[in-house]
């Protein structure tokens, strides 16, 4: 139960920080989303524009975790006298879960920053 709850509140706080850093980003780059929204670009279009830079991110990040995990997991289970094996799939499974948990994330922030109406934006000074 503790261990859960501690995963729980670590994914909770990772979300939170990948949710700030779009925030921060998508602020960041307003007047370009401005710009490219008054020149026509579609909504989905931004959306992608924003999530591809940090679904880029996790996904360089889990290739490089997933080979360092495999072997970290498989040295420390040698030690055991009664070994558990270790699938290929867990590490597919939480790299799966990661990149959902980015694209539900930043996702929803880019769809907001989207739809904001440009001309409030480029009236800003």
């Amino acid at each position: 139960m503790l261990m859960q709850s501690a995963t729980v509140i670590m994914i909770l706080v990772s979300c939170m920080g990948l949710f700030g850093l779009a925030l921060f980003s998508a602020s960041r780059r307003s007047k370009e989303i401005g710009m490219r929204k008054v020149m026509g670009a579609t909504v989905a279009g931004v959306s992608l524009l924003i999530s591809r830079e940090f679904l880029v991110l996790v996904v360089t990040a889990i290739a490089i975790a997933s080979p360092l995990a495999w072997f970290l997991a498989k040295s420390w289970l040698q030690d055991f006298g009664y070994r558990a094996a270790l699938d290929g799939w867990v590490l597919v499974e939480a790299g799966a879960a990661a990149l959902v948990l980015a694209v539900v994330t930043v996702g929803l922030q880019a769809f907001r920053v989207a739809k904001v109406n440009p001309v409030e934006v480029l009236r800003e000074d």
